[in-house]
């Protein structure tokens, strides 16, 4: 009989602790995954998992060395404490590793409000073959369709637990329903191929299969005849679909391990304008099903709402709490972790201010320039922000989409681009980082 997380955690301090460790804290994951894939409306293949994994860190002074396991036994866990500690011992040090203070730990966090966890009944894999199914045949009714590569449905679930020596102890599950489609059009060198796919932590949340499958295949029909565009300097419109990608790499440059090696071309400015004015990057761990919210961090501190660019002004780095005391900072509470490795900040939930206008407004604002829908490959550099990716969408002309296109490269500086962009109204309110499409001038297009 599987033994509760909250148990397992204690053991393995326990262990630790027996083990010689100063300090420790452990993580223990119950996970389940069920995924169908359909092809020619028959199951092409069906996968599932399930499984206990346990994750052990222990702190000798100044040195920590992290092991997990997916045997259970309080002898692997005796094993895994021993060698932790071994490990540990023969580690460099590090004087700004180590536990929360007892004064920083969260507490009295409400996880059910959340949402996380969606109580219905896990689907059977007929339920799931039938909606991969569904997907399938709906975008195979789109004229133009030729075939499709992928409908796959899935279902997943993991429960976690974490735990530490100095008095930390939480846990709390998520849940997630999927259904997508990979629709193509075409034959040979002339194929195109684009897809749909949606995600809800609750199944009542989910869209229809047949709508999924629908616009899958009229994305791809779409893309028929696609040729390159021309070259030059043109405004380009980032589709809601991909623009998450930009504020992606905000993110990545204002990640405090970044900020620590050096290696990032925000390094400094901190206080500084980096979006429009009016534009401001809000994270929000707590918004009700949301995938990237969570009640405390993986250190055990707690989360919270914060604009990370107020303004258009940079307020602060994502920190956990080796990063935040190597820059002489608090923790913001974005500490993230697997079993296997130690935490590193991340950052789950974030909306962008939306505009006021729709796509379709500012494709008529842009007169001629490009609409990204997919992205391919990319060269970013760290230190400098130079951007260059690999692209695909249409091409706009008097404000109109004119015909698809394909096999160009878009190219700018991140750190300028970021401070011109304007947003549309079209973010998706269920996804865990809303950020409407988004109008970059002047980027540098390499077509024909």
């Amino acid at each position: 009989m599987p033994q509760p997380l909250d148990t397992l955690t204690a053991a393995l301090l326990d262990a630790a602790r027996k083990a010689g460790a100063e300090a420790a804290d452990a993580i223990a994951v119950d996970g389940t995954s069920l995924s169908i894939d359909v092809l020619k409306g028959r199951l092409e293949q069906a996968e599932r998992s399930e499984g206990v994994e346990i994750g052990l860190r222990v702190l000798l002074g100044r040195r920590q060395a992290c092991v997990s396991a997916s045997d259970t036994r309080p002898e692997t866990m005796a094993e895994m404490a021993e060698r932790a500690v071994a490990m540990a011992r023969e580690a460099p040090e590090d004087p700004c590793i180590g536990l929360a203070e007892p004064a920083q730990l969260a507490r009295d966090w409400d996880a059910a409000a959340l949402e996380l966890d969606d109580p219905a009944t896990e689907p059977t894999p007929a339920e799931l073959q039938d909606a991969a199914a569904r997907a399938e045949a709906a975008a195979l009714a789109v004229p133009g369709i030729s075939q499709v590569q992928s409908a796959s449905a899935a279902y997943g679930r993991r429960a976690l637990h974490l735990a530490a020596s100095n008095g930390f102890a939480g846990g709390y599950a998520r849940s997630d329903h999927v259904i997508s489609c990979v629709a193509i059009t075409g034959a040979g060198t002339a194929m195109e191929r684009d897809y749909n796919s949606e995600m809800r932590i609750f199944a009542a949340d989910l869209p229809g299969a047949e709508e999924i499958g629908r616009i899958a295949g009229e994305r791809a029909a779409a893309r028929a005849g696609a040729r390159r565009p021309k070259t030059g300097a043109y405004p380009v419109l980032f589709d809601e679909r991909i623009s998450s990608s930009l504020i992606g790499h905000l993110l990545a440059a204002i990640n405090g391990t970044a900020i620590v090696r050096g290696a990032s071309w925000l390094r400094g400015a901190l206080g500084q304008q980096v979006l429009p004015a009016h534009l401001s990057l809000v994270e929000e761990p707590h918004r009700p099903r949301a995938s990237g919210s969570r009640p405390f961090d993986a250190e055990g501190l707690p989360t919270q709402r914060r604009a990370i660019v107020e303004d258009g002004t940079l307020t602060g780095w994502v920190l956990d709490l080796a990063t935040a005391r190597k820059l002489g900072m608090e923790s913001t509470g974005n500490a993230a972790r697997g079993t296997s490795a130690p935490p590193a900040p991340s950052v789950g939930n974030l909306t962008l201010t939306p505009g006021d206008k729709t796509r379709d407004a500012l494709l008529a604002e842009m007169g001629t320039g490009l609409l990204v829908t997919s992205m391919i490959g990319s060269t970013i550099n760290p230190n400098t922000g130079d951007y260059s990716r690999g692209a695909s969408g249409f091409w706009v002309e008097n404000g109109q989409i004119a015909y698809p296109v394909n096999e160009c490269t878009i190219a700018g500086n991140l750190r300028d681009m970021l401070k011109t962009i304007i947003p549309a109204n079209d973010a998706r309110p269920h996804l865990s980082r809303r950020v409407p499409s988004l109008l970059v001038e002047g980027l540098t297009l390499a077509g024909e």
